[in-house]
């Protein structure tokens, strides 16, 4: 579930939560990822993974003018 944490305005995080929403796994981030002009996400995609602990994950991604963060078990 997507949940605005950003300055976003209501109907940009509206289309945003409309396709993060149906991401199920990292592939399913990657691939989307992958779909979009070169410029919107910087190269390497994720910036970066923090272990919560030996289960847990936060997977960040930069996207335009947010980070998007995963969190992955």
């Amino acid at each position: 579930m997507a949940e605005n944490l950003s300055s976003l305005q209501p109907n940009e995080f509206a289309g945003l939560a409309r396709e993060v929403d149906q991401h199920e796994g990292l592939n399913q981030v990657l691939a989307w990822a992958g779909r979009h002009a070169p410029g919107s996400f910087l190269p390497q995609i994720v910036a970066e993974v923090i272990t919560q602990d030996e289960f847990t994950h936060d997977v960040i991604v930069p996207y335009k003018d947010v980070f998007l963060v995963y969190d992955t078990t």
